[in-house]
């Protein structure tokens, strides 16, 4: 029944469709990775490096616009850091086997009240937390994948996560496949309730800085340009970044509107809106914005234009994502608190004008992804694209990161 159970989740996946003939595949019986545990694939004008834990990307390398490589995701240098990282800041990894928060850290499927394991916004009454953050502390993210495939363009990572992990119901199977192509990062998750009805909402947990965090002119990433031109909404959250269940208008020029125009991330950093923003006390964004594309009816979320843009006129690098997802998550990091190393491949290297570190808003987090919380907001009507059952549909999430260059 495994067995079997593997082999459709592989072919749902497309694992052969998304690794493309390759001169150069591997064929050893175990998948080598480089003398840093890490897993390189190659595409054109691109390269980028993988690590099973939490199936994380660890490098993504880029020519700028003076055709400099340019390192622009956070990472370590080697893949053991990754199991040692303390602060643990979901670094490029999967979520899951739900991503973003879940309110009191408890849902409800067919009159079943489920509490899973506690991991954010922790107090004295509540030493564990109040809420369930991806997943919650032994998330997918916090776990090695298994490697199931690889070639010089590709590779997919897969995951059992088992009925009751984290006080989550049924067991799920999972497979996250990786391809370069032409100037492209593709991926493709899907995951396979095998034994009872289940929430699941995966991503991918990027941290970008388009300037390879080489910039001479400033280490923060407020001077990179944002677009969601979809995005007239957003998930309305309290001061600990709960869904309220209300839906927020981004009003024309206000703080949070990225979609009537490209704009700078800090260029409203100085309107008082922005205070609170990203919860009580925070000054920045880590907001969910909807992607109403379907308003303008059909739509090939392949062709039909990005979901979300962002670009740096000092690199000249711009990324263009092209999703089948219904909201997007942007991240000012926030918290960074600038003890978090720089990779060789990064960082200015003959000028000391900035510290080895990435410091608050230094980064930015790109998420595609579902609704968040939408399990505890059944008006949404939300639950076919959250709720998955053994013998229906698979959850599938796909996304096709598009780069170019000024």
């Amino acid at each position: 029944m495994r067995s079997s159970l593997l082999s459709i989740a592989a072919l749902l996946l497309g694992v052969v469709s998304a690794a493309p003939a390759d001169p150069k595949p591997a064929t050893a019986a175990v998948p080598k990775p480089d003398a840093d545990g890490k897993y390189w694939i190659h595409g054109k004008g691109i390269s980028a490096a993988f690590v099973p834990y939490g199936a994380s990307i660890s490098d993504l390398l880029i020519k700028d616009k003076n055709g400099v490589v340019r390192d622009i995701v956070m990472g370590f240098d080697n893949a053991t850091h990754y199991t040692l990282d303390k602060a643990h800041a979901h670094l490029n990894g999967v979520p899951g086997r739900y991503a973003n928060r879940i309110k009191n850290s408890t849902f409800e499927i067919d009159g079943v009240r489920y509490k899973v394991a506690a991991n954010d916004n922790k107090t004295p009454e509540h030493p564990q937390g109040l809420n369930t953050l991806h997943g919650g502390p032994d998330g997918w993210d916090w776990r090695n994948f298994t490697v199931s495939a690889y070639t010089n363009s590709s590779i997919t990572f897969s995951i059992v996560d088992p009925d009751g992990k984290e006080g989550f119901p049924g067991e799920v199977v999972s497979f996250i496949t990786y391809s370069l192509g032409d100037m492209t990062w593709d991926f493709k998750m899907v995951a396979i309730a095998t034994t009872k009805k289940t929430p699941i909402m995966l991503t991918n947990h990027g941290y970008f800085n388009l300037d390879g965090f080489s910039n001479d002119q400033t280490n923060l990433a407020l001077n990179h340009t944002f677009h969601l031109p979809y995005s007239g909404q957003r998930v309305d959250v309290d001061d600990i970044l709960i869904p309220t269940g209300d839906i927020l208008a981004n009003k024309k020029g206000s703080v949070n509107d990225f979609w009537s125009k490209p704009k700078q991330i800090g260029a409203s950093f100085n309107d008082p809106e922005i205070i609170n923003n990203c919860g009580g006390g925070c000054v920045g964004y880590d907001n969910c914005w909807l992607v109403n594309r379907a308003q303008n009816g059909p739509y090939d979320w392949r062709k039909d234009g990005y979901v979300a843009s962002l670009s740096s006129a000092w690199s000249g690098i711009k990324l263009d994502i092209y999703s089948d997802q219904e909201a997007f998550q942007m991240y000012t990091c926030n918290f960074q608190d600038g003890t978090m190393p720089l990779k060789k491949s990064q960082g200015l290297k003959d000028n000391a004008k900035f510290p080895r570190t990435i410091p608050k808003y230094g980064c930015l987090v790109l998420e595609v992804q579902e609704w968040i919380d939408a399990i505890n907001q059944p008006q949404w009507g939300r639950s076919s694209k959250q709720i998955f059952e053994p013998g229906g549909d698979p959850y599938v999430l796909q996304a096709s990161y598009r780069f170019s260059v000024a």
